[in-house]
């Protein structure tokens, strides 16, 4: 018997810039760990606004300068996402709020976790919207992301 895959979704507002940059990191380090057999990587937003569209150009910019390749479509999250994931990690404390209301009866509130949360450091508690800020935004999300997932795989390798 196949065993399943472990399912991880990120989740931010729009699914243009934070949840699609962790979707890209992610897998390529899913990749690089020869772990596709094992681990299986979606992201999502919390409204639709952008439903169907390409992550946003300068997250792509970004994450390309870095080796990610960042070519999901946005969606919305929606219960059954709830259902069919092993963990959801969402961006911010907002996300958090829009995740959870989504689970009215708080069946799946233990795989709902903010992304920093596997950070140790205490001063950072969420990833910041990008969208608004300069440049140097999408490379914070990046940095982000990219320690999360060294945290997140390192610990991977030793279940």
């Amino acid at each position: 018997m196949m065993k399943q895959k472990h399912k991880v979704l990120f989740v931010c507002l729009g699914n243009i810039c934070r949840s699609p940059t962790a979707h890209g990191v992610f897998e390529a380090y899913v990749s690089r760990h020869h772990l596709q057999d094992e681990i299986e990587i979606d992201s999502a937003g919390t409204s639709g606004l952008h439903e169907g569209q390409l992550p946003d150009e300068r997250s792509r910019k970004h994450a390309s300068k870095r080796g990610y390749l960042l070519e999901s479509k946005s969606r919305q999250i929606n219960y059954s996402d709830l259902e069919s994931f092993d963990e959801i990690f969402v961006m911010d404390d907002e996300n958090l709020k829009n995740v959870k209301a989504i689970d009215k009866e708080k069946k799946f509130f233990y795989k709902i976790k903010k992304l920093t949360d596997l950070i140790p450091k205490k001063d950072i508690d969420r990833v910041p919207d990008p969208y608004y800020s300069s440049e140097q935004g999408f490379e914070d999300v990046l940095d982000i992301i990219e320690e999360a997932a060294e945290i997140y795989f390192s610990q991977w390798n030793k279940n």
